[in-house]
């Protein structure tokens, strides 16, 4: 398991990272979606969040990119749910971001304390994730980050 200085490292996944995962399996979120599984860091996830990847990622053009089923996408989830840490949203910090939808994103990191927040949106989400001492970067960081702490054991 990667550490911080609290321990685990604590990370929330944003949609478009986990969409990025289901849709290539090159790349940084699919490694990090599949160390979330193997419990290489602690990955963080809320109902909100949770119902939003669902949602997403069992749209017919996300099902098609992927070569998944709905029913596997949901077997997928459910894995990442038993490995995942459930936050309860005892605050909402609302309104911090110009797109509403992306809030639910922060507010998970924020309730769960979270070293990273990962996302392909950076500049909507870094500013107010900040204020909380959460820090944003795109999935090659985190990725890089992991592998960098991998050599070091």
């Amino acid at each position: 398991m990667i550490s911080s200085n609290r321990g685990i490292l604590r990370v929330v996944l944003d949609t478009d990272v986990v969409v990025a995962a289901f849709r290539s399996d090159r790349g940084a979120s699919r490694q990090l979606l599949l160390s979330a599984l193997d419990g290489k860091f602690e990955a963080l996830i809320s109902v909100p969040l949770m119902v939003e990847y669902e949602a997403v990622l069992t749209r017919p053009e996300h099902l098609n990119a992927s070569g998944l089923s709905a029913d596997e996408v949901n077997a997928i989830l459910d894995a990442y749910a038993k490995v995942a840490t459930p936050v309860r949203l005892r605050f909402l910090w609302r309104p911090r971001l110009k797109v509403p939808a992306d809030e639910m994103v922060l507010e998970t990191a924020v309730n769960g304390a979270a070293d990273w927040l990962v996302t392909f949106n950076e500049r909507h989400l870094a500013a107010a994730a900040r204020e909380f001492g959460v820090r944003v970067s795109r999935p090659r960081d985190l990725w890089t980050e992991i592998r960098r702490r991998d050599e070091k054991e």
